[in-house]
């Protein structure tokens, strides 16, 4: 297996650490929101958690290996978790409209349910999640020659 190769000048260890460590805070708050404070996630929130979730071990592996071409793997599942929750917040701020909603059962994708604090919208919190996991993964890539 070929190892990435580093440019002299930039060591992406630092990146890989903080991009694994939001994935794990990402997925440790996303359990908690769920499963302490009662918050049901809705149909977009699963696939959201769906992208998620194998991201925290993934990268794991990836940091315990240093395995820098990571990007590879991790920079789809990203991008495909950050393309739903940029819909899923399109859809709670009512740029998209209701008719096409796909959470016309159980929990509603833009409802109150889906704030936290009194002012947190989960959507936000989950748009900002996946863009900078996204970003720096691409400073990953950039900083390797893999």
């Amino acid at each position: 297996m070929m190892k990435a190769q580093e440019h002299p000048s930039a060591n992406p260890w630092g990146l890989l650490l903080v991009v694994w460590l939001l994935a794990v805070i990402s997925t440790l708050a996303t359990l908690f929101i769920g499963e302490v404070m009662g918050k049901t996630p809705c149909v977009l929130c699963w696939y959201q958690r769906i992208f998620m979730f194998p991201l925290a071990p993934m990268l794991t592996i990836a940091c315990y290996r240093s395995d820098f071409a990571v990007w590879k793997y991790a920079l789809p599942l990203a991008v495909i978790g950050w393309g739903i929750a940029l819909y899923h917040w399109l859809l709670f701020i009512a740029v998209i409209p209701e008719s096409v909603k796909p959470c016309s059962a159980g929990t509603s994708c833009s409802g109150a349910d889906m704030i936290i604090f009194g002012s947190v919208p989960l959507p936000l919190l989950s748009l900002a999640a996946f863009s900078a996991i996204a970003l720096l993964l691409v400073l990953v890539r950039r900083r390797t020659l893999v």
